[in-house]
């Protein structure tokens, strides 16, 4: 795909938002079934089932994947469709290149061994190397892009409220 065909792909999305700003909102949604044996949530993707479980260090046995990996994927999935826009729309020639992400935990917080560790990710880090032959203005702005317009690095970095509910069904 080049800018051409991204343009044309995405002006009647862009035009049909600009006239109708109710039409660009969706609430997207998951799930997860907690229904089974042992310490595991059942997801349903897109694409597929995932079991997440216990990362080893807290007591998991490695067999399912891990919620912490999973955040991270997300944000390298995130990251790199957002990257590959953001080139094509800027005729910037992206032979390939990787996306990485890696994210600082300690486990102390969330087994309530110290109160002074946090919960969840005290740091990460989103890394790009590219194969592509451009300045460093076009470097700078290919990364800034993609930072501004990506989803998950947005949301992590500007967390939006969040609200939590706990209902019990009852049984017949």
């Amino acid at each position: 795909m080049n800018a051409d065909d991204l343009k044309a792909l995405q002006a009647p999305i862009k035009d049909r938002y600009k006239q109708d700003a109710g039409a660009a909102k969706l609430t997207l949604k998951a799930s997860g079934d907690v229904s089974g044996d042992g310490l595991v949530c059942r997801v349903d993707t897109a694409k597929a089932i995932i079991d997440a479980g216990l990362h080893p260090l807290t007591g998991g046995d490695g067999m399912q994947a891990c919620s912490g990996d999973m955040l991270l994927q997300a944000l390298v999935a995130c990251a790199g469709v957002t990257l590959k826009a953001v080139a094509t729309a800027l005729s910037l020639p992206l032979r390939g290149g990787q996306v990485l992400a890696e994210g600082d935990l300690d486990f102390r917080g969330t087994l309530g061994v110290a109160k002074d560790a946090p919960v969840g990710f005290s740091a990460i880090r989103l890394k790009f190397e590219i194969d592509a032959d451009i300045t460093e203005e076009q470097r700078a702005t290919l990364l800034k892009l993609t930072e501004r317009y990506c989803v998950v690095f947005q949301t992590l970095n500007r967390p939006p409220p969040m609200t939590v509910e706990l209902k019990t069904l009852a049984k017949a």
